[in-house]
Formats: C-alpha cells, sequence, structure tokens
C-alpha cells in the first residue's frame, strides 16, 4: 500500500492504495468522484480526462501515486458553487451533449486546450509563417474549427455532438481572447 496525498478540486485527500492504481479508478473509487468516465481504459476516447495542475491528462493511463502533491481538478470542480463555468453553460447553450458520458471528459480538456492555446502551443493545422522556426510572439490567433476540431481530436463522442461542442468552445475562446487583450 501507498500513502498518497493529492489536492482534489481544492481540497487535500489523502489515500492508501495499491501504487498501481490509476488516477481514474482513485477519483472513482476512493473519492467517489464519478465525474471523470472510464470509457476505453486506453487512453483512446478522453472520457477520463481530468486537469492536473491546469493540463489536460487522460486519468486512466495515470498512476494515483504520479499525482503525488499535485491539483487535480475534475468537472466536479468547474462550477463556482451553482454558478457553472463559461464552457458547462456554452455546451447547454449550444447543445454540445447528447447523452452526456464524454461531456466531462470534453469539458476538462476544453479548458486545458484553450490554455494551451493561449500560451502559444501549436497543433497539427496551426498556421507558421514560413522561415520561422517558432510561433510568433502575441497573443495567439483565433481558433478557427479546424483547429478547435484538431485539438479536441483526443475526446471521443459517440453520439456525434462535435457541432455544439465547437461551438461551445468557440464562444467562450472569443470571449476569452476578449479578456485577453
Amino acid at each position: 500500500m501507498a500513502e498518497v496525498r493529492i489536492r482534489v478540486n481544492g481540497a487535500t485527500a489523502t489515500l492508501d492504495i495499491e501504487p498501481q492504481v490509476s488516477l481514474l479508478d482513485a477519483l472513482r473509487e476512493h473519492l467517489g468522484l464519478t465525474g471523470a468516465k472510464k470509457g476505453c481504459a486506453q487512453g483512446a476516447c478522453g472520457a477520463c480526462t481530468v486537469l492536473a495542475d491546469g493540463e489536460r491528462i487522460v486519468s486512466c493511463l495515470a498512476l494515483a501515486v504520479q499525482y503525488e502533491g499535485r491539483e487535480i481538478t475534475t468537472v466536479e470542480g468547474l462550477a463556482d458553487g451553482e454558478r457553472l463555468h463559461p464552457l458547462q453553460r456554452a455546451f447547454i447553450a449550444h447543445d454540445g451533449l447528447q447523452c452526456g458520458y464524454c461531456t466531462p471528459g470534453q469539458l476538462c480538456s476544453a479548458i486545458g486546450m484553450l490554455a494551451e492555446h493561449r500560451a502559444g502551443a501549436p497543433s497539427a493545422v496551426t498556421e507558421q509563417p514560413p522561415g520561422l522556426p517558432e510561433a510568433p510572439s502575441g497573443p495567439p490567433p483565433a481558433l478557427s474549427e479546424a483547429e478547435i476540431r484538431e485539438r479536441m481530436s483526443g475526446n471521443l463522442c459517440r453520439c456525434g455532438a462535435y457541432n455544439g461542442i465547437v461551438a461551445a468552445i468557440q464562444e467562450v475562446a472569443a470571449t476569452d481572447a476578449e479578456m485577453t487583450r
């Protein structure tokens, strides 16, 4: 057994678990946080995506012991009391969900993706001016539909709610871009 202390949604939790317990299982089975879903258990579907120190990870492939002392945010920690996170509100407004199984992972992934974009991380479809080895300085360009789809491609939706998901992310990204100017 290993004693692991992690911060989850702002509260410190101490777990006595076997070293091979995944972060997903620690969240779901030991802490009762069932928002992150067990989809494929292979890191391919994104249903288990959570934020670790603000970066998106697939929790089914992460060992809980690896996250000793780290801050984990699950979908349960996104809202501020009764006030939903802007992405949660946008997902509802744009019908970015149907059955809802993938939604927690989609939301956490979108939050992490927007932070990556703000930090200037390129994607496979990011246009780079010729001859520049790095992304240009300054604010990142607006997120196009293709850019969002590429950056969110690790999160699958069996229902096909992608159009609503992209529209929700575009809405929040536009607001986010206005706030960073």
